[in-house]
C-alpha cells in the first residue's frame, strides 16, 4: 500500500491546542443530543457554523484556509499557521469545537467552509487540506472553483483510502472506554489509555479527543456520525467537471516504498494543472514529519 491507501490515511495527531473562535456555541455538551436527523432542521443538516481561528497577516494576500484530518482539529496546523500569513484554521463538523451533526459527507463539509468564508467576506482563498481535510478541500475546489485560487492536498488523493473495517475497530474501542466522574484529567487520561491498549499505535492520538464536560469525560468527536459515514469518508464524491486552477498534491512516501501512483489518473482528470510532489523521509503527517520541507514546498507553490 502507498501513501494514500493506509489506515493512517485519514489520521492527523494534534500538534498544539488552542481556544478557537466559533460562530456559534460549542457543542461539547451536546454529544448525544444531535444523533438523530429528526432533531435537525434542513438548513442545520446542510451546513454548520464551524469553529475557526484566524492568524492575522497581510491583507493584500489571498487567505489560506487549513483543513485537518479525521479525528483531528484545527490545532493540527497551528505551527504551520504561525509560519504563514493570513490563515484560517478550521474545525470540521463533528470535530474540535465545531457543532455536531448526524450528516458527514464531503459535500456538506465543503458547504460548511463555504458558509464560513461567506460570513467572513472572503471571496477567494487558497485551501490546504490534510487527509480528510484534503478531500474536503478538493470537493470545495470542484464545487466552487471561482472561490479557490489554488489547492494543496496533503497526502491524499481523490480516491478510496483505508478499509472501513479498520476505522470501525477504532471507533468501537473508543465507545468501550468508561471513565467515572470525579477523576483528575491525568487519571482519566491514564484510565482511558489503559482501556485503549488494543490500539498501541493510535491511542495517544485518539486520546487528544478526550475532554471533560461538566465533570464527565467524553469524546469531543461525534463517533456515531463518523461511524455511519465511514464509507463516505473513505471514498470521494463523483465529479465530472475538473477544477481549472493550480493544484499541488504533496505526499510523503514511506521508507522502502515507491509512491502510490494509482490516484494519478484521477488527479490528472479532475485537476489537470496539478503538480505531484513527494517529500523524502516524510510519513502521512508531512507537515509534522518534515516541517521545513513542507513549508518550503507550500511557499514555492503560492503565488
Amino acid at each position: 500500500a502507498g501513501p494514500w491507501s493506509r489506515a493512517w490515511a485519514l489520521l492527523c495527531p494534534s500538534l498544539h491546542t488552542g481556544t478557537p473562535r466559533a460562530e456559534g456555541p460549542s457543542q461539547l455538551g451536546l454529544l448525544s443530543r444531535l444523533d438523530s436527523p429528526s432533531s435537525l432542521s434542513l438548513s442545520w443538516a446542510r451546513r454548520l457554523p464551524v469553529a475557526y481561528e484566524e492568524v492575522e497577516g497581510r491583507r493584500d494576500r489571498t487567505p489560506l484556509v487549513l483543513l485537518h484530518g479525521l479525528f483531528g482539529s484545527q490545532g493540527n496546523f497551528k505551527t504551520v499557521a504561525k509560519t504563514l500569513v493570513q490563515v484560517l484554521t478550521v474545525d470540521a463538523r463533528n470535530h474540535g469545537s465545531s457543532p455536531h451533526s448526524p450528516v458527514m459527507t464531503y459535500e456538506v463539509m465543503s458547504l460548511d467552509v463555504q458558509h464560513l468564508l461567506s460570513r467572513l467576506g472572503i471571496t477567494k482563498c487558497i485551501v490546504v487540506g490534510h487527509s480528510m481535510g484534503g478531500k474536503t478541500a478538493m470537493t470545495l475546489a470542484l464545487q466552487q472553483p471561482d472561490l479557490v485560487e489554488r489547492l494543496i492536498s496533503v497526502d491524499i488523493g481523490p480516491g478510496s483510502t483505508a478499509p472501513v473495517s479498520e476505522f470501525s475497530a477504532y471507533i468501537s474501542a473508543m465507545k468501550e472506554v468508561k471513565v467515572p466522574m470525579g477523576l483528575s484529567r491525568s487519571a482519566a487520561r491514564q484510565l482511558a489509555d489503559d482501556q485503549l491498549q488494543p490500539l498501541p499505535q493510535l491511542r495517544q492520538f485518539l486520546l487528544t479527543n478526550l475532554v471533560e464536560v461538566e465533570g464527565r469525560y467524553v469524546w469531543r468527536v461525534n463517533l456515531e456520525a463518523i461511524s455511519r459515514h465511514l464509507a463516505d469518508i473513505m471514498n470521494f464524491p463523483l465529479f465530472h467537471k475538473p477544477y481549472p486552477g493550480p493544484a499541488l498534491f504533496l505526499g510523503g512516501p514511506r521508507d522502502g516504498e515507491d509512491p502510490d501512483s494509482r490516484d494519478h489518473p484521477e488527479i490528472q482528470r479532475l485537476f489537470p494543472k496539478a503538480e505531484i510532489q513527494y517529500i523524502k523521509g516524510a510519513g502521512h503527517i508531512v507537515h509534522q514529519d518534515k516541517f521545513e520541507e513542507f513549508i518550503t514546498a507550500v511557499l514555492n507553490f503560492l503565488p
